[in-house]
């Protein structure tokens, strides 16, 4: 999305398998730009492995050895999809007494444009602004270890951007032709990894 990163009344940390959210979450507290970090995700199946008592709580734990103090931190276990991680963390915000009008959606890389989306269509009264780890993709793909991994859930993530418009769970984003060859190309060459399936119905 190519925000920058900015003050804001509280920062959301989407769970995901990408330990580095909770280490730029945990820069961007230190860096002043917010004094509430709230991780957000439960498990889905590709996580399990990699979190198994729950992304949110392992990244909560991270970001506490990274120097953030647990009184800046709240949790919410729960959220299996991006739609729950905004409206699961709303209401948990919302029963801290906390109503915030601007928040900063804190994510990996290629999921910064679907995040905005889902947030926009979900939580409409805030002002949202994106931010990751500042890596190119091949740096990125080093630091996750898994090429076929990252552009499976790239050439995912890109697919959810078109369809979930349609189904009601996101803002209709802007997807030029030269990104759809792209994504039908990756599709034929067996990045398929992290599709939906016919009955897929969550964001």
């Amino acid at each position: 999305m190519h925000h920058d990163p900015r003050v804001v009344d509280v920062a959301l940390g989407l769970g995901s398998h990408d330990l580095g959210v909770a280490a730029h979450c945990a820069a961007l507290y230190r860096a002043g730009l917010f004094g509430t970090l709230l991780f957000t995700g439960g498990n889905s199946p590709g996580t399990l492995g990699w979190f198994p008592r729950g992304e949110a709580t392992h990244f909560r734990e991270h970001a506490l050895a990274l120097g953030v103090p647990d009184e800046a931190i709240l949790v919410e276990p729960r959220a299996a999809n991006t739609g729950e991680n905004i409206v699961f963390s709303r209401d948990v915000l919302a029963a801290a007494g906390i109503v915030p009008r601007s928040v900063l959606l804190v994510c990996k890389p290629y999921m910064e444009r679907r995040a905005y989306a889902t947030a926009r269509k979900l939580w409409p009264e805030v002002e949202v602004t994106c931010a990751s780890v500042p890596l190119g993709f091949e740096e990125y793909v080093t630091t996750m270890g898994d090429e076929k991994l990252v552009v499976d859930m790239l050439v995912g993530d890109l697919q959810r951007v078109i369809e979930y418009p349609k189904r009601g769970f996101a803002v209709e984003q802007d997807v030029p032709e030269e990104v759809l060859a792209a994504y039908a190309s990756l599709v034929d060459a067996g990045f398929d990894g992290h599709l939906l399936g016919a009955g897929a119905q969550t964001p």
